[in-house]
Order: structure tokens, then sequence, then C-alpha cells
């Protein structure tokens, strides 16, 4: 055992191996990542794991690779070739020009988060986009915070910390991340009182379930599910009369934030941001979906209820950064002097079918294989949005025996490519790639089919 010790080489012996003295880090980091790799060695041979220590040089050789491994790991460009808009696992919405534009210059200098130019004393770096936010939408007054998983914490510790909650069951959601409404309600302080059933839920359920100690109605978009069959639930419309008589206010999750009705683009019957701030008195939602800006939790409502949010010493905790500001802001410019086309999210879902067409065509046109071929698809929105919901795409499909093995060579490729796999179809979806990214896209399926179709 004393031998087996004796051939651990030593920290400065291993430093001076080739390997690591070229090595691009920081000196102390490099002799620290040594000394870990020394350590695990000793407790190996301690276990009987292994009855002798590798030499310098595989000591090295280990340290550099798991160096390399860690610091040079970061996110990875991936073409979106799945046909789904808002890919919440791939980064959700892409960022129109104008917001990449505003956060690189927010985030290359100084600027004016918290400071009053004017007064020259300390400023809010809500100022900057409040009152953006709560034009944009018509809102009485308006709060953004970091996420919307956030800005749901925030309304009910504000307004129901130690208060009743009423939701229907069926609404009890669990989205991405398992992040579920009853552990965030019991998190914020507040005490959950479920009404109604899984399937059915009625006025009469929540009207019998308010006492003096109800502080809050709750309606929740269920995001990425839906009920069918024997159902029945309450319209938000109703909910918002049954809490002015009351005099609760009512809550509405509404998840994605659609910012106005997308039936003329194949998505019927959704709730619509102005359709759920006519008859609530908080709302909430993602900035980062449908919305197509950066990640951020968008709080509508009455100003009083805002203003008790604002105050909130957990509303620092959540805050939104300058970065968040900054391209937010400028994605909300956009809607609202209606340049939808210039929001890559909602072009997407906006544009004629036919663009969709042409893309596919162009991309078969470069690949100028027989196995290719132009097919129809359904796209859907995505990030929990519309979760019953396709609209009509085009994609390029390829039929080999080797679609699996291939799917995999392009999501390891640099950019990484994410498509459908059907059967032993591989499937192209054109409706979330740019056209810019079709030359790229092509030599990517060429290198994945480089051992044959």
């Amino acid at each position: 055992m004393n031998d087996a010790y004796r051939s651990i080489p030593k920290v400065d012996v291993v430093l001076k191996e080739p390997a690591l003295a070229e090595l691009p880090y920081a000196p102390e980091l490099v002799k620290r990542a040594v000394k870990d790799a020394l350590e695990k060695i000793r407790e190996a041979i301690g276990s009987g794991e292994i009855s002798r220590s590798p030499d310098a040089s595989q000591v090295a050789a280990g340290v550099s690779g798991e160096l390399v491994k860690v610091l040079e790991t970061g996110l990875k460009e991936v073409i979106n070739a799945a046909g789904v808009v808002v890919y919440t696992n791939l980064g959700r919405a892409p960022l129109a020009d104008e917001a990449v534009d505003a956060l690189v210059s927010a985030a290359r200098g100084y600027s004016d988060l918290e400071f009053d130019l004017e007064k020259g004393s300390r400023g809010s770096r809500q100022n900057h986009i409040r009152p953006l936010t709560r034009s944009c939408f018509g809102a009485e007054d308006a709060l953004v915070v970091n996420n919307n998983a956030a800005a749901v914490l925030l309304v009910l510790n504000t307004l129901a910390r130690g208060k009743e909650v009423i939701v229907s069951r069926g609404e009890l959601v669990e989205i991405g991340g398992s992040f579920r409404m009853p552990e965030v309600m019991s998190m914020s302080g507040a005490v959950m009182r479920e009404v109604g059933a899984t399937n059915k839920t009625r006025l009469s359920d929540y009207r019998s379930a308010i006492t003096d100690n109800t502080g809050l109605i709750v309606k929740v978009h269920r995001s990425n599910f839906s009920i069918v069959g024997f159902t029945d639930e309450v319209e938000i419309r109703e909910l918002s009369g049954l809490a002015r008589e009351f005099g609760i206010p009512l809550y509405v999750d509404m998840g994605s934030g659609i910012p106005f009705d997308l039936s003329p683009y194949g998505i019927p019957d959704e709730w619509t941001i102005p359709g759920c701030l006519e008859f609530s008195d908080v709302l909430s939602f993602s900035g980062d979906k449908v919305l197509g800006g950066p990640q951020a939790g968008i709080i509508l409502g009455k100003s009083g209820l805002i203003g008790q949010m604002a105050a909130n010493p957990l509303h620092r905790a959540i805050r939104i950064d300058k970065l968040g500001i900054a391209s937010l802001g400028a994605t909300l410019r956009l809607l609202a002097k209606g340049r939808y086309h210039d929001i890559p999210v909602l072009r997407m879902i906006m544009e004629d079918i036919t663009s969709v067409r042409a893309r596919a065509e162009e991309l078969k046109s470069l690949l100028n294989i027989e196995h290719a071929e132009i097919v129809p698809t359904r796209a859907v929105v995505g990030g929990g949005s519309a979760p019953t919901k396709s609209f009509p795409s085009y994609g390029l499909m390829i039929t080999s025996p080797l679609a699996v093995a291939v799917h995999t060579r392009l999501r390891r490729g640099k950019p990484a490519v994410v498509a459908r796999i059907e059967e032993d179809r591989l499937i192209f979806d054109m409706k979330a790639v740019d056209s810019s990214l079709i030359p790229v896209l092509a030599e990517k399926i060429r290198e994945a089919f480089d051992h044959g179709f």
C-alpha cells in the first residue's frame, strides 16, 4: 500500500508536463485541478480500486482534458428544424435584431440603469421599462421581473400571504423544470384552496369557497396540456364578476402571453393579453415566448396592486437586469409600432405558407439528392402555448435506414441540428429555419450523411 501511495507523482512534476504547461488558463486554476486529480487517485488507492497511480504524463493528460471539457463548454448554436417555434429546450424566442443591438449596447458600457440624469440622483430601473410596458398593453400599471415563475411568486406573496387562494383543481399544473403551482403557492406563504374536480369546475365551486380569509382568486393557463371530453370550466369573464362582487382580486397566470388574436394564422381560441387584461385585476406572462422577447416576467394590472408588489422586498431578489430591460424594451417598441414581422417568433407564426415551402425547396436544391422529398408538415407554437393547436408548414423528408444515426451526428455538429424522426424518415421542418441558415443546414446534412444514405 505504501508503495502505491509513493507512486503518486508530485504536483510540481505534473505541472511541468507539456500537456499542462501549454494550457491558456491561470496557473492557480491548473494547480488546483492537479491537486484535485491527485486526491482522487489517493482515494482510489485507499479504497483498493487501483494498486498504482498513473504516471505524471497520464495525470496531466487527464487534467488537461477535463479542464478543456469544463472551461470550453458553453451554449452551442442550434439550427431548429423541428417545427417548434418557441422551443423551450433550445432557448425559446430568438430575439429581433433591434433587441440584440440594444442588448449589446447595454452590455458594452455604462448606462443610466438606476441613475436619474436630470436630477443627478438615484433612479429606478423600472422607469426604463414600466411606462413602456404599461403603454404597450394599455394597462393601468406594470412591473417587470426576471421570469414568469418569479412573477407568480411575487403576486401570491404580495397579495395573499397568510390568506387563502382559490384555484381550480384542473389548473394545478406542472410545467417544465418541475415547476408545480401548489408548491409555488406554498412557498409564497399563501394557503391553497382547491375547488371543483380535475375535469369540471363551476362558478358555484368558487363561490362556495369564498371566506373572510380569501385573499385571491387565481385562474391558470394549463400551458402544455389540455383537458377534453366531459369537462367544464369557468371563463375569466365569469370569474371577474364573482371577484368584483366580493371585492377579491382576480389574478390570471396566462403563461405564454399571446399579444393579440392569432386566429387568422391557425391558432384560434387562445387567451390573449388584451382579453385577459380586460377582466383581471392582475395578470402575468413570459417575455420570451410568443411575445418574442428575452426572459422576463411581465405583470400588468391595477396600480394599487402593482404598487404593493413593487414595494415587496422580494421584488429586489427577482428584479430584471439591464440586458433584459434593454432587449425587452426594444421588442416592445417593435410591438407598439406594429412591426410584428421584425419579431422572429411572430414572423414565423404569421408568415405565408409559400415562404416556408420556398425555404424547403432551396434546401432540396442545395442538397441535390434523390432521397429528399418536400412534404407538408404541421408546426406548433411550443413553449406551453396553444398545446392542442398546430398550423401548416413544409419540410424536407429524407428516408434512410440510417435516420437515427444521422440525427445523432447532426445533434453533435457545430452548429447542431435538431430535426424530427419518424421511423426511418428524417424530416427537416423549415418553419423555424431562417433563410440565412439554409446553406449551413445543407452542409451539416451532407456531413452527417457522409457514410451514405
